[in-house]
């Protein structure tokens, strides 16, 4: 039986692969972790592992669709979320197999990857287990309400749905904005309105310690965003890492 992908599409490899091109970057470190020599494409975003030298095929909006196909790849590897629906048809109209992901929460993003490389023919890799494991963990941060904010001018924060905000809740916060779309406007008086923390990642929009917390009154927690929104090799330290970043910030910390 043919492997489907996490939105049902079947993968046909008769071989394990030995050219994939990844259009995602929790999605390259978490192939090149392992497997550096069968990753031969991927986006500028990638930066993730740091010595990674493939061929680069511009960003996940906008791939070099021309420079994916010369790459003669076996499989490319997308996101629902990340990718353009309109890009993974025309790679496959060019007859290129594209697996695509689903990504929501945790369990379902270590769920996804163990499909994932079964579906490529690889070896599943011993980081999957230690984040299973770390991840299984009891939450160790009091249930306060805290915002991720995502962007600035406008403001826009992490809603319901998202993998961001589940990793919020396993660490023993509450998402202020759990019952809204996945990534509502929301103005500064608002989110300190709802949230008793504000968490300022890196990534998408870089905020800094010039850059963010000026704008409010409440606590906030400068984070990694590769802690808190990649699903790969780093879900095995981002716990503690963003357990060490958040709790001086929160009530007795």
């Amino acid at each position: 039986m043919q492997p489907l992908d996490d939105l049902g599409h079947p993968l046909d490899l008769l071989s394990p692969a030995r050219r994939v091109v990844s259009l995602v970057p929790s999605l390259t470190e978490a192939l090149a972790h392992d497997r550096p020599e069968a990753v031969v494409g991927a986006t500028e975003w990638c930066t993730h592992p740091a010595d990674l030298d493939v061929r680069r095929v511009r960003g996940t909006k906008n791939p070099d669709l021309s420079a994916i196909r010369a790459l003669r790849p076996d499989v490319v590897i997308a996101n629902r979320e990340e990718n353009r629906e309109l890009d993974v048809r025309r790679l496959r109209d060019a007859g290129i197999a594209v697996w695509v992901t689903e990504i929501a929460d945790v369990t379902g993003a270590l769920d996804s990857l163990a499909r994932m490389v079964a579906a490529l023919g690889l070896p599943r890799p011993q980081w999957l287990a230690g984040a299973r494991e770390v991840w299984a963990a009891p939450p160790t941060l009091p249930p306060v309400a805290a915002a991720i904010a995502v962007w600035r001018d406008p403001w826009m924060v992490v809603g319901g749905g998202t993998f961001a905000g589940d990793v919020l809740q396993r660490l023993g916060l509450v998402n202020a904005y759990a019952d809204a779309e996945r990534y509502p406007r929301a103005d500064v008086a608002e989110i300190e309105r709802v949230a008793q923390l504000v968490v300022l990642p890196d990534e998408p929009y870089v905020f800094t310690a010039d850059d963010g917390p000026e704008a409010f009154t409440s606590p906030t927690a400068l984070v990694s965003g590769r802690a808190l929104t990649w699903y790969g090799p780093s879900l095995v330290s981002a716990r503690a890492e963003l357990t060490e970043a958040m709790r001086p910030a929160l009530p007795g910390g």
